[in-house]
């Protein structure tokens, strides 16, 4: 008969040893305590002010969830580059999330999307309450544009302040927002190509630098560098993680891209038709725009930037996105951000941070 052992008394069994991507996960547990704690404090403050600021700053707690991947790259920072407070790291990597979701709010704006993963955004939020009042037309459009705007804009002041009052040295807490401020910056220039793009032809965007200024900077290399900055390291591991942040983000834009197209929505949480609805410019219909033949272009020309479009204009035009090869093109070129993403950090950092950096590209390269 099998008997467990008993440990003699006074000798101590050896605990598990904690993984590090055990000790990630825990950290991101301290960012949803901090974030939910923020939520609740400003929703309370917000009621002390106007009830119309509550329920502002009610649909924008409504709006942070998802993967987290911006605090996950901070908490993996830091925690990789020997960080070990996570009192510290916690609400500046929450942070990262705030200001993440004010960008959102923002382009759903300029997109005049008033949805969010199959839900109402902060405008969507706020048009369904209008609605409901019977409030239609410019009036409530007038309104619907305010949220947005305002939205973005305490979510964005609230990921300042999550810093500011962070309990780390403050000549760190500067560096920290400075970062952040020219990440906010540097955003803003590649949302300006991007919008500025859809008065010039799809093969005329440099849809990779868009990429890169608009997702990577804030999406990637921001957070890392700041978790990075938190843990002390230096101008070599910054400069390593910048050009791991930067492929990482391009092939990230380059995925969502291509789900934008051929994704399934109810597992993306995002339509499979409002990119072509708006003919966005993407490297995907850059590439197509170039590599059609003539009756691939009569295609685009019909049914590509269509507000109407249905779903068998739309299965035209991914017909022809792969006929032209653009498909498998722009796969490519993902796979090749995959792997100067990887090749950065192979000599340049940490093992565990490696390892952990590494892996997280697997989900980009399928």
């Amino acid at each position: 008969m099998h008997r467990t052992e008993t440990p003699p008394v006074g000798l101590r069994v050896a605990a598990p040893a904690v993984g590090f991507d055990d000790r990630v996960e825990a950290g991101l547990d301290q960012v949803r305590i901090a974030l939910d704690d923020q939520i609740a404090d400003r929703r309370a403050r917000a009621r002390e002010l106007a009830p119309v600021h509550a329920a502002l700053w009610r649909a924008v707690g409504d709006q942070i969830g998802g993967r987290l991947m911006r605090p996950r790259l901070t908490v993996a920072a830091y925690l990789g580059l020997g960080g070990t407070q996570d009192a510290a790291v916690a609400p500046v990597a929450a942070a990262q999330e705030l200001l993440h979701t004010a960008m959102l709010v923002h382009d759903d704006l300029l997109d005049h999307d008033e949805t969010r993963r199959g839900r109402p955004n902060v405008t969507g939020t706020a048009r369904h309450r209008l609605t409901s009042a019977g409030i239609t037309g410019r009036a409530a459009d007038d309104q619907v544009l305010a949220a947005g705007v305002l939205g973005g804009d305490v979510a964005l002041a609230a990921a300042f302040g999550l810093v500011a009052a962070a309990p780390v040295a403050p000549e760190i807490a500067l560096r920290v927002l400075r970062t952040m401020t020219e990440s906010v910056d540097t955003t803003v220039a590649g949302e300006l190509l991007d919008v500025t793009g859809a008065l010039s032809g799809p093969a005329e965007v440099d849809a990779l630098r868009v990429a890169e200024l608009k997702t990577a900077v804030y999406s990637c290399c921001a957070p890392l560098t700041v978790g990075a900055q938190l843990a002390g390291a230096d101008e070599g591991v910054l400069g390593v993680l910048d050009l791991y942040g930067t492929a990482f983000g391009v092939a990230f834009q380059l995925l969502d891209d291509e789900l934008g197209v051929f994704g399934d929505p109810a597992l993306t949480g995002k339509s499979a038709l409002s990119d072509l609805r708006e003919g966005k410019r993407t490297e995907l219909m850059r590439l197509t725009c170039l590599r059609a033949d003539a009756a691939g272009r009569r295609v685009l020309d019909r049914h590509l930037g269509r507000a109407d479009l249905d779903e068998a204009g739309a299965a035209e035009l991914r017909t022809v996105i792969r006929d032209s090869g653009a498909l498998d093109q722009a796969r490519d070129v993902r796979i090749a951000a995959v792997e100067r993403a990887r090749a950065a950090v192979r000599d340049g950092l940490p093992g565990e941070l490696a390892d952990y950096l590494t892996g997280l590209t697997r989900m980009l390269a399928a």
